[in-house]
């Protein structure tokens, strides 16, 4: 059984770093560091930058970024964060990886970034990082617990969230698996039919598909170029699904995985996101797109497919929803047959507790 450290916040630091130097396999180590004041919970496996739970206030919800391969490379787009010449310069509320939703009893929670004009924020929601419940750190994963709410213009609050991920890696590999409950307040919550959501990851320009049209850029001077150009240098992305799809026709797809790779900084790079059977509205829809957007939607069903109908699930006050994801990120090409067999291993690990 692995060795794990765990912590309640009750008793942490106001800088508090939990390593266990344990065993011969160094490159497995996985260290969560508490950065309170920063606002963050950096990530390392073998001592390099993973990732990092990042909650300012300046973000409507918490994030994961950035995301790095074992080799070093960052898989995620800087923008609107660190802005990166030559990426695109779209979707502010694309940062990272994050898991929301775009319709939830009439609220936008997936939409909303500090450039959602003043006559739409009566509409959309806030996620609110409340706590961190436990940190751990091992010879081969580590863990970080987390609350939050999802809350509305005025204060209510709809959703209670717990979320556990548990981070692993290899020479050549980062997994992050992630545990998310949602549990409804003091009033029924509906997530109505819609594209916009929800398990997402804004992937590095590099693995864009190349564009057809032209776009809004960063530009090495200022955050946004003032002119749409088009640009395909260094797009190299190309998605694989689990139903035999590939490149933009992946999008509104359903299947139990996703692929995406392309060269990264030279570098040939898979990153990918398995959707676990015991997941409501398994096999997910895919809100995949060609320009970066990464995401699997439980949720909707008509916003991709228009020939079925609607799909709504409600939760009564105190009810819950479990979902498990997987987001595996791979120094290499992983073809359909390798995506298959890492579905199969994570659908055999209900809980890695």
């Amino acid at each position: 059984m692995p060795r794990l450290v765990l912590r309640s916040i009750a008793t942490t630091l106001s800088c508090a770093t939990l390593a266990i130097a344990l065993g011969a396999q160094g490159d497995q180590i996985v260290t969560v560091t508490d950065r309170p004041a920063d606002h963050r919970v950096d990530v390392l496996v073998g001592g390099r930058p993973f990732t990092s739970y990042r909650y300012p206030g300046s973000l409507q919800k918490p994030v994961l970024y950035p995301i790095r391969s074992a080799g070093g490379t960052v898989v995620t787009r800087g923008y609107p964060l660190e802005p990166k010449p030559g990426e695109r310069a779209d979707h502010p509320h694309h940062v990272g990886h994050w898991f929301n939703y775009g319709d939830v009893n009439g609220y936008d929670f997936w939409g909303h970034s500090d450039a959602t004009p003043e006559a739409s924020k009566p509409k959309m929601g806030t996620i609110v990082h409340k706590g961190i419940t436990h940190i751990g750190s091992g010879t081969d994963r580590g863990e970080l617990g987390v609350t939050a709410n999802w809350v509305v213009p005025g204060g209510s609050i709809l959703l209670h969230e717990e979320t556990r991920f548990v981070f692993s890696g290899g020479e050549r590999r980062r997994v992050v698996d992630r545990v998310t409950t949602w549990t409804a307040a003091d009033q029924a919550v509906t997530f109505a039919d819609t594209k916009e959501g929800a398990f997402g990851i804004r992937v590095a320009r590099a693995l864009d598909h190349p564009s057809k049209t032209p776009e809004v850029l960063v530009s090495a001077a200022n955050p946004k170029e003032t002119e749409r150009r088009l640009d395909t240098t260094g797009a190299t992305g190309r998605y694989i699904g689990s139903d035999g799809k590939a490149g933009e026709e992946v999008w509104g797809t359903r299947g139990a995985w996703m692929g995406l790779t392309g060269i990264v900084d030279g570098q040939p790079v898979t990153v990918a996101i398995f959707d676990h059977p015991s997941n409501h509205g398994h096999p997910t829809y895919w809100h995949a797109r060609g320009y970066g957007l990464f995401a699997a939607n439980p949720l909707g069903r008509q916003g991709y497919d228009p020939a079925q109908p609607p799909a709504t699930l409600t939760l009564q006050p105190g009810q819950s929803v479990t979902f498990r994801h997987r987001i595996l990120v791979e120094d290499g090409h992983l073809d359909a047959a390798g995506l298959e067999g890492e579905q199969a291993r994570f659908a055999g690990s209900l809980d890695r507790r």
